[in-house]
């Protein structure tokens, strides 16, 4: 796919998908990229990611996901973040492009495991 070079390939291959995973929650928390809600009592809030899984997936799915958008900038992800984001920048484009390299990473796997192409990604030559 556009936007998905050697390098970022090689380390996501050799450390997240030569596992197999059975749903889209286990590939989240290998990453560290799944939430970690709190809860005691009558209080409950999300204290964000869990940065628990591995280091090198997750950064390279972060990096990923900036490049996703700048290379897919019509796909569904990329209008799927610009919608939730707008002109909006600090925090909350961080905290959105986390999320959006969840959903990425999610994407990517089901396209290596099923063949479903990402809605409006576009294919390399």
């Amino acid at each position: 796919m556009r936007g998905i070079g050697p390098d970022i390939a090689s380390v996501l291959q050799n450390e997240l998908f030569y596992r197999s995973f059975a749903n889209r929650r286990e590939i989240a928390a290998y990453c560290g990229l799944d939430p970690t809600p709190f809860a005691s009592g009558n209080r409950r809030h999300e204290q964000g990611i869990s940065k628990a899984g591995n280091r090198r997936a997750r950064h390279a799915a972060i990096e990923l996901a900036w490049l996703w958008l700048h290379w897919q900038p019509d796909s569904a992800l990329a209008r799927w973040f610009h919608d939730r984001v707008g002109v909006a920048t600090g925090r909350l484009k961080r905290v959105m492009i986390v999320a959006l390299a969840r959903k990425l990473v999610i994407a990517l796997w089901r396209f290596l495991h099923t063949g479903t192409v990402p809605e409006g990604s576009i294919l390399k030559a």
